[in-house]
């Protein structure tokens, strides 16, 4: 079972300006920033509920693919982190919606960041 994860990004202002917007409809906030003596000057933010889970850090910003699948409470929550993430400036990469080939009960919405990892939030419970 995963603790938290963390990957780079190319800008962090940007990106974090991101996921502070795009994360709020899930309940999801920016909680810990890491003074900058105990990362070499790197700049590194901790997202979550209650305790940090998903970091971001503004140094070898992530190539390649990378998906990231976020819990929704709810439905709606899945509809509100997809407007919230385009609003935010990222790029659609799947409206909300129901995918029964996941799961029958599976309700997600995907949106690209701003360094085009494929971020999600997904609801599993029975609409």
């Amino acid at each position: 079972m995963l603790d938290h994860v963390t990957f780079g990004v190319a800008d962090f202002a940007r990106s974090a300006a991101f996921y502070d917007r795009a994360l709020a409809p899930l309940g999801i906030k920016r909680l810990f920033m890491v003074p900058l003596e105990h990362t070499g000057g790197v700049e590194v933010a901790g997202y979550g509920v209650d305790r940090p889970f998903f970091w971001i850090a503004g140094a070898d910003g992530v190539r390649g693919k990378l998906h990231l699948a976020l819990a929704a409470p709810d439905r709606a929550a899945v509809d509100a982190f997809h407007a919230a993430a385009l609003a935010a400036g990222g790029r659609d990469n799947g409206a909300p919606g129901p995918r029964p080939h996941y799961h029958p009960d599976y309700y997600g919405a995907f949106v690209f960041d701003p360094d085009g990892a494929n971020i999600e939030a997904v609801c599993r419970t029975p609409g």
